[in-house]
């Protein structure tokens, strides 16, 4: 697939299951995200969570699942993201998986994370959430990162009683935040007959996520229950239409996309998305006009900017790419991923010691974009940093769950910075849940 910037930002372990092996990436956009953020605020509010610390995160697999590993993040498939036709079944999705959290479910799903902490930490999860993003309950190489194929079908799959309570919960967050629960009985629908099939035909949702005709018939009444359709919301119209278009844009056939840019009925929509499309065709020549039209129309859009830097960056224009990524930065000073393009824009026009302010700001408000540790890496060895250089390849290897090749980064940058810095702590972090998951693959 073609970059998204949506990129990969982290390749995962190889599985083992009926499947040939692959990678799992986990996708990031900051376009997409605030348009998914957009949408569950009113859910998580409705749910006691805070939108600010919350995340809806992407993970490139075709497949119809969600779920949740922490109390921080929920995850969504991108193939159930295209399939919703409404902001309402996205909702009600969210919401579900807002329960889980609410509800206090993931505390009694004991799994060996404890003694990771950041990078690592995140690896030894991801690892974990490539088996439930496939349906397989077995890992691998996940088993060198200490999570067993027992530990990861007690952590992913709920038991009818919590998906019952989900429901209940989520059903009840999306009545309050005034969201359409028969989005809610769609998404059921979407789901329809999935027990009666083979294991290795179901979706993923469907194995980790128990479902029964008396759940669906119990969502159906409690839908009825609410009585009038609540008021369809244009701001949720606008952002779903936008997530869900520039997704399928970098994700469909170009020409796919170019015939059906407008079927959201928003302006600025089908320009972006024909921009994505003739970029993918590699004609600048239609891209930027296209852009710049959307941008007329929103021209303090942080997001759409970012997208023509994207674009100018991709075409190898470096000098447009920094000034459209200053103008994102600019407008969005607090986003991790625009600060992190902004600072890969400076480090390839050769403004290394700019480069690696922007990129640390990224880092340090968002440790989840691999691109950025990278980044941030060669930066460092180019001001002659040698140790934080480790530092940051050892935690990007931990974070693809290569703890072998972290420890090894993680020493070398022990033995270069102060015994008690920053950098240095860092570092034993990494050590440390190398070490735990080598004495938990030697059980």
């Amino acid at each position: 697939m073609h970059s998204l910037r949506i990129f990969a930002a982290l390749m995962l372990l190889s599985l083992t299951f009926a499947a040939p092996a692959r990678a799992i990436t986990l996708l990031r956009d900051p376009d997409i995200e605030h348009a998914l953020r957009t949408l569950a605020a009113p859910v998580l509010r409705a749910a006691g969570l805070s939108p600010e610390r919350v995340n809806i995160l992407i993970l490139d697999a075709p497949s119809l699942n969600a779920f949740v590993v922490d109390a921080d993040n929920i995850f969504l498939h991108s193939g159930l993201i295209q399939r919703m036709e409404t902001p309402a079944m996205l909702q009600s999705v969210i919401a579900h998986e807002a329960a889980h959290i609410a509800n206090g479910h993931l505390m009694r799903r004991p799994i060996h994370l404890r003694d990771a902490r950041n990078a690592a930490a995140l690896g030894m999860i991801l690892a974990g959430i490539a088996g439930a993003a496939t349906g397989s309950a077995e890992l691998g190489a996940g088993a060198a990162v200490g999570l067993q194929g027992a530990a990861i079908r007690s952590f992913f799959a709920h038991t009818r009683a919590e998906e019952n309570a989900a429901d209940e919960s989520g059903m009840r967050f999306l009545h309050r935040a005034g969201i359409d629960l028969s989005g809610a009985v769609q998404v059921m629908d979407l789901f329809t007959g999935q027990e009666s099939l083979a294991l290795t035909r179901q979706d993923a949702y469907a194995r980790t996520h128990p479902l029964s005709r008396d759940r669906m018939r119990r969502i159906r009444a409690l839908a009825e229950a609410q009585g009038a359709q609540a008021a369809p919301d244009p701001q949720a119209d606008y952002w779903f239409a936008r997530a869900k278009g520039k997704l399928s844009a970098f994700q469909r056939d170009p020409k796919w996309t170019l015939t059906r840019a407008g079927e959201s009925g928003f302006e600025d929509v089908k320009l972006m998305r024909q921009a994505v499309a003739f970029h993918r065709q590699a004609d600048l020549g239609r891209a930027l006009p296209a852009i710049d039209a959307a941008i007329a129309r929103r021209p303090d859009d942080a997001y759409l900017h970012e997208l023509r830097g994207q674009i100018l960056m991709e075409s190898r224009q470096i000098k447009a790419a920094v000034a459209a990524y200053a103008r994102a930065a600019n407008l969005a000073p607090r986003n991790a991923l625009i600060l992190g393009s902004y600072g890969r824009a400076l480090l390839a026009d050769g403004q290394v010691r700019e480069a690696a302010k922007f990129l640390e700001s990224a880092r340090a408000r968002d440790g989840r974009d691999f691109r950025v540790l990278r980044d941030l890496a060669q930066a460092e060895a180019q001001l002659g940093n040698q140790g934080m250089a480790s530092v940051l390849t050892a935690e990007r290897y931990a974070m693809a769950g290569r703890l072998k090749d972290a420890r090894i980064h993680a020493e070398r940058a022990s033995g270069m910075l102060p015994q008690g810095s920053p950098g240095w702590r860092r570092a034993q972090d990494v050590l440390h849940a190398a070490q735990t998951a080598e004495k938990r693959s030697k059980r």
